[in-house]
């Protein structure tokens, strides 16, 4: 065993010892910034997604009413899960959730929430509008990253053929070179305005071509402090070694990494595309070895903040706690820029507040956008809290704990 795994288990031993500073079973911390009638309508909402066949029919009900842009569902839509899990319909909405997540020293990281695009005039126009994310970032202490979405700007077959960056089909090229424009575009005026970039990680197919421009623009704008981020899925069984690999290359070049790490969204079709076309799965074999190197690396990154700027952007309590826990007892400032948490906005508050009172940085992910374009997100969303095991069903436990401290009636 080597020395990084050998120190992850024996800090892993101890996280039974309390941390000097941190509970997330604190739930009066948790959901201070709601109101009796927030908290009761939050519950309500997650006792509705719990229900699997529920979720099933609503999921087929929004696609349909999106499509249509039928007004009354999407009334329906707007003031329960829209409002729950995402910060508005525009810029201008965002500000509002801004300036609340703010006033409980919850940072916020701005995601326009668009995808599957195909149209030049698309791509465009969602490149002009992370632009104005990023400009709204700078003028807000409380927003320090705007999210890069690579397929709301490029179409995903450009992304599948551009793995190898000299031999780029010819049909594509064009294309390839538009794409690298609109990045470039994109990271040149966040460096510009000092604001962070995440990249946003996709399936395997197109990740491919997303980590070699991302690597390209942390070569040329991480020098100074971090600006560019690229997302590691360690629920991927070579993403470790692509993360320490990735460190060895920036420490050559003299810029910082930047490294959101999570642990992955498309285990199911990374499974059966790998069966259906006879290759081996990317995915790793079981959830307990996604976990450890999910720990792994988020334990590499602590290790060597002083050269990688990392994000734990995961709803996983072990983790959240490991982190904290590596940052204490190495003594280092939790509110050093290199070290950060994340948890998705509408999701996770006792984990985000009680990491902000124990003086860390955390952020809300907080995806916006017209709600027949952000459909696909809060479908995930939905199907991702009616598992009522795991860290959804936390979810609603701890909802339930706060319901009865509180003495009110669901």
């Amino acid at each position: 065993m080597g020395n990084l795994e050998t120190k992850l288990t024996i800090l892993l031993s101890s996280m039974a010892e309390p941390h000097p500073q941190l509970s997330f079973d604190d739930t009066a911390k948790a959901f201070k910034h709601k109101s009796n009638r927030e908290l009761k309508e939050t519950y309500r909402l997650f006792n509705l997604m719990k229900n699997q066949s529920l979720v099933s029919l609503g999921s087929g009900v929004g696609k349909f009413a999106a499509k249509l842009n039928i007004g009354f569902v999407n009334s329906i839509i707007r003031s329960t899960i829209f409002k729950q899990f995402c910060g508005g319909e525009n810029l201008l909405d965002c500000q509002k959730t801004i300036d609340e997540l703010y006033q409980k020293s919850v940072l916020t990281i701005l995601d326009y929430g668009l995808e599957g695009k195909s149209s030049e005039e698309d791509f465009e126009h969602i490149k002009s509008e992370v632009v104005k994310c990023a400009v709204l970032a700078a003028s807000n202490d409380s927003v320090p990253v705007v999210v890069i979405k690579m397929s709301a700007l490029a179409d995903n077959e450009l992304l599948k053929n551009a793995k190898i960056e000299n031999k780029i089909p010819t049909e594509y090229q064009a294309a390839y070179a538009s794409l690298l424009e609109r990045v470039d575009h994109i990271c040149k005026e966040s460096a510009h305005l000092g604001v962070g970039v995440f990249f946003d990680a996709e399936e395997s197919w197109m990740q491919e071509a997303i980590d070699r421009i991302a690597m390209q623009m942390m070569l040329k704008y991480n020098k100074s402090k971090c600006i560019v981020y690229n997302t590691y899925q360690m629920y991927r069984h070579d993403r470790l070694e692509y993360l320490k690999s990735n460190y060895q290359q920036t420490q050559s070049a003299g810029v910082f990494l930047g490294a959101k790490i999570v642990r992955g969204a498309y285990m199911e079709k990374e499974r059966n595309r790998a069966e259906e076309k006879g290759y081996e799965s990317p995915i790793q074999a079981t959830k307990a070895d996604t976990d450890r190197d999910y720990n792994a690396a988020i334990t590499f990154c602590i290790e060597h903040y002083e050269h990688i700027a990392s994000c734990c952007a995961t709803h996983n309590l072990e983790s959240n706690y490991l982190q904290a826990r590596l940052v204490t007892d190495a003594n280092i400032d939790p509110k050093h820029s290199h070290i950060n948490f994340c948890q998705l906005y509408g999701m996770s508050d006792y984990i985000s507040y009680n990491l902000a009172e124990a003086g860390y940085n955390v952020a809300k992910y907080v995806p916006y956008g017209p709600i027949k374009e952000v459909i696909p997100y809060l479908i995930r969303r939905a199907k991702e809290n009616s598992s009522v095991t795991g860290e959804m069903g936390r979810e609603l436990m701890y909802l339930t704990g706060e319901m009865k401290r509180r003495k009110l009636e669901g």
